[in-house]
This record gives C-alpha cells, structure tokens and sequence, in this order.
C-alpha cells in the first residue's frame, strides 16, 4: 500500500472523531470531507477541504448528492501500480485518496423506531457512503477503509509507525 496523503471523511457516528482527525492532521494527512463532518472538524480547528472545494460542484438535493464526482471516485479507483491509471489522473487532475472514513446512515435504527415517517426513513438510505466503501474495497491495495469509530487509536497507531 502506498503512502497515505489524502483521507476522505464523511460519517453519521461522530465519535471519537475529532481526536482522530487531529492525528491524521499531525501525520500531514490532508482531510476532505462533506458538509456536517466538515463543519464539525472546522469548529474544532482541524484543517479540513469540503469535498465541493475539491469536485468545484456544490452538495446538491438536500444533500442527497455529495460525493458522487468523477474527481472522488477517480482519486479512490486508480491504481497505483497502473500507468495508465496514473496518466489519466494526472491528466484530469484527480488526486488519490487513500483513507475512506465511512460509517453509514442509521437506516436500520431508524426505521425501528415505534414511529417513522416514510419520508424519515427513505432520507435515511445512503447511497454515497456504500459507494465509497465498494470503491475502496475495489481498490483495496491503495485505499483503506475505517468504517467504526473504535478503530480510530489502532488505525493512527499503525499510520504513526508506517509514516503513512
């Protein structure tokens, strides 16, 4: 696995979050990240890139689309052990990601509630954050993937005595 420059973070469970942003921070790690995970991480005086700085396209239908953008997708699929991945990148000026920090909606807690609207729970079906995991998994020799937050310490521990 390459060197990791650049983690994308965009989560419904923000435990622990903060303290783990601030690690990746003090590794140099560069966070991009949507809208609530970002502002969250601003107020907290962590160094943060909204992921519509990056895409230079804003989150759209209520936020239903955030980080569906070639220039997310491209910087999680290619590989680094292909040219022709690294040419196309470079010519498109995509730059890699390689941490995904996911953790999805709470749909199934949501729609076990003894009262819920329909319109509640369908806003509760995620279609980013699925996408981003298969992406990585895709991917999987080139991006991480943490999607719980009590993996947050062993993952900056194995990132500290990696470098990266």
């Amino acid at each position: 696995m390459t060197k990791i420059k650049r983690a994308l973070i965009s989560v419904s469970d923000k435990e622990g979050l903060i303290d783990f942003a601030k690690g990746l921070e003090k590794l140099g790690i560069e966070i991009i990240s949507t809208g609530g995970t970002a502002r969250l991480l601003k107020d907290a005086q962590i160094k943060v890139k909204l992921i519509s700085e990056v895409t230079h396209f804003p989150e759209i239908l209520d936020g239903r689309v955030k980080t569906l953008h070639p220039l997310i997708f491209g910087g999680l699929l290619a590989r680094s052990d292909n040219p022709l991945h690294q040419e196309q990148i470079a010519t498109q000026q995509i730059e890699p990601i390689g941490l995904v920090v996911v953790n999805l909606y709470p749909f199934q807690k949501t729609i076990s509630k003894e009262v819920v609207k329909l319109e509640e729970a369908i806003e509760n079906i995620d279609i980013g954050g699925p996408s981003l995991l298969r992406a990585s998994a895709k991917n999987y020799q080139d991006v991480a993937v943490v999607i719980n937050p009590r993996d947050y310490p062993i993952i900056l521990e194995e990132l500290g005595k990696n470098h990266g």
